[in-house]
């Protein structure tokens, strides 16, 4: 495996140099595009690979590409990075693995805001057609083509319903990024950062207690066999993806080009937001006739946890607003957006 990985980014590093100085229709004519998720995976099903075919239809075959899906290319924290270098022309990063360089990207963390993908899609789509987080993409040598979110985090947990603040005192939960665990802490939990393929271990053997985790996102690691509860109308923050080009390869394209990919973005976005929320709507029946309890939150239940994960807010505003500036600005944009 790991010759084969090493065959294949030699094969891509010797594409990027022969590409150098080549004509703008021939470097269009196929576009080397990487990811971090599987084939079998919502996420590339529903988006990367639609868009990727949409795209090729719009341009009548002019523009097609080679992919390069679960890591084959470079390790999901490595993408920005493949895609500057000139090593992929495009890719489907989460801004969230590359928070140094993508702080402000990093808001649609931030609990309490979504409640649905199409709802934090739609907004999230809105703020990377112009603003601070549009302006830090292309200050880091990319530009946005589309974006889409996870439906937001939800808690599933092995022994117990969790409601109230109270309930959480004193249990590890699975967490991931730095403003999950401020929620963590927050709510009185332990938050430990796991990878995802290690979870399902950690909760059947008792090291975690519960996990914040999106529901499109279960049935990839069978947390469903491990846990007995699991939340559906919780906030606990979100997750993003954003299909960026590199400027270079971008600024080659001709008008046309250009256009069609944008056309293909807005369509592709909205139904991979749509292929999601559905499925968690199947994924709920299915796991209430499994015996497993799906609950909601009670009004007074989510009132106390918005209260309690308030300073999560400012934490965040604090932290990012020390490395830029405009994070006021992304906050502000996003809150109008979701309509709090």
């Amino acid at each position: 495996m790991k010759a084969l990985k090493a065959a294949t980014i030699a094969a891509l590093s010797a594409l990027a140099l022969v590409g150098q100085g080549v004509t703008t229709s021939s470097r269009a004519a196929d576009l080397r595009l990487g990811d971090f998720q599987s084939t079998t995976h919502i996420v590339s099903q529903e988006g990367t690979g639609r868009w990727m075919k949409r795209v090729e239809e719009l341009t009548g075959g002019t523009i097609h590409f080679s992919h390069f899906p679960a890591e084959q290319a470079a390790k999901a924290a490595g993408l920005l990075d493949a895609v500057k270098g000139g090593i992929l022309d495009a890719a489907l990063i989460g801004p969230l693995y590359h928070s140094e360089t993508l702080p402000l990207n990093s808001v649609i963390g931030l609990p309490g805001f979504y409640t649905s993908a199409e709802q934090g899609t739609a907004a999230l789509q809105a703020m990377l057609k112009s603003g601070p987080l549009r302006d830090e993409l292309t200050a880091a040598g990319v530009v946005p083509i589309f974006s889409f979110v996870l439906p937001p985090y939800q808690v599933l947990s092995k022994s117990q319903r969790l409601g109230a603040p109270d309930d959480w005192r004193g249990i590890n939960l699975r967490t991931s990024g730095s403003t999950q665990a401020m929620i963590a802490r927050s709510l009185g939990a332990a938050g430990i950062s796991m990878p995802g393929p290690e979870v399902y271990t950690a909760v059947e053997r008792g090291r975690l207690n519960a996990i914040l985790f999106p529901l499109a996102s279960v049935p990839g690691y069978n947390l469903q066999e491990v846990v007995k509860h699991i939340s559906v109308n919780g906030a606990f923050g979100g997750y993003s993806f954003v299909l960026v080009l590199r400027k270079e390869t971008y600024d080659n394209l001709d008008a046309k080009t250009k256009q069609a990919m944008a056309q293909a973005g807005d369509e592709i976005a909205a139904h991979v937001a749509k292929a999601q929320d559905d499925s968690v709507a199947k994924l709920t029946e299915e796991w209430k006739a499994k015996g497993i309890n799906v609950y909601s939150f009670t009004d007074a239940e989510r009132t106390a946890l918005t209260k309690a994960v308030s300073d999560v807010r400012a934490d965040w505003l604090k932290r990012v607003g020390e490395r830029n500036p405009a994070a006021g600005d992304a906050l502000k944009q996003y809150d109008m957006l979701i309509g709090n």
